[in-house]
């Protein structure tokens, strides 16, 4: 295997330029999807966080109709088992490796499904794509979960005591309210999420997604050459990357001018 670059090696990697192409459009895709589908589970698990469900309330008053000082007893009344659960899901996912979750996913939950086997756009395998989708989105919901309550906790409370007294109940308070601003706020950084999936992303072509990094793996194979065709998918990544953060920076800088006005 040449370990050398040289200008043959490029002549090599670039009669596969097709896969490369293929890769782009693969490692968009996935992105793309992923941010969507991980935004919508990142509202969900937002929503499950914050919610006010505790089935013990009624431990936290004795027999004689007063509020306990302490013990077990009014701990298990505080106990929220929705918010409890996910907030287990999100540490557990962003405290283990990406890879260790698409592994998972793929190799466990979808052996045991049987997805359809076809391919769209002529050459992306919907059996492999689709469960690298599922597992980016999972680590990705994780991650944005936060982004929103933060987001949701920036926005100053008396607004939200402002809608209740004028008769909108909560559900209207968050949706009307409090949400259009929590995400105009967070916008930038579900953008920055975009970026950081194309680079994560590469992580999918372990499970057979035809991504940029299956089209490295591919030329390798073909032209036993490696570092060739790796500064070509680099210099892919960074083609994708930079200009989509110079484009989210100058986005954020309007968004701020404007809120300032």
């Amino acid at each position: 295997m040449g370990s050398m670059i040289s200008q043959a090696g490029f002549d090599l990697t670039f009669k596969y330029v097709k896969l490369f192409e293929q890769g782009i459009v693969v490692t968009v895709m996935l992105a793309l999807f992923t941010v969507i589908f991980g935004f919508l589970l990142g509202i969900l698990l937002c929503i499950l966080r914050m919610t006010d469900i505790r089935p013990f309330r009624f431990l936290a008053i004795d027999r004689n109709g007063r509020l306990r000082d302490g013990g077990i007893l009014l701990t298990l009344s505080k106990f929220n088992p929705v918010s409890f659960l996910a907030t287990c899901y999100v540490e557990v996912i962003r405290s283990t490796p990406v890879l260790v979750q698409i592994l998972i996913i793929y190799h466990g939950l979808f052996k045991a499904i049987s997805l359809p086997k076809f391919t769209f756009f002529g050459f992306i395998s919907f059996e492999r794509f689709f469960p690298g989708v599922v597992a980016l989105a999972m680590n990705s919901g994780a991650y944005l979960c936060e982004i929103i309550r933060s987001g949701i906790q920036s926005i100053d409370g008396g607004q939200s005591e402002a809608a209740r007294s004028l008769g909108l109940s909560r559900g209207q308070t968050m949706l009307h309210i409090v949400l259009p601003q929590a995400i105009r706020n967070i916008l930038p950084a579900i953008a920055n999420e975009f970026v950081v999936i194309i680079k994560e992303s590469a992580i999918c072509y372990t499970i057979g997604v035809q991504d940029i990094m299956a089209a490295v793996e591919a030329v390798r194979g073909a032209t036993f050459r490696i570092m060739e065709p790796l500064l070509v998918a680099t210099a892919l990544y960074f083609c994708l990357c930079f200009p989509t953060s110079k484009i989210i920076a100058y986005v954020e800088r309007r968004m701020s001018r404007g809120s300032k006005r």
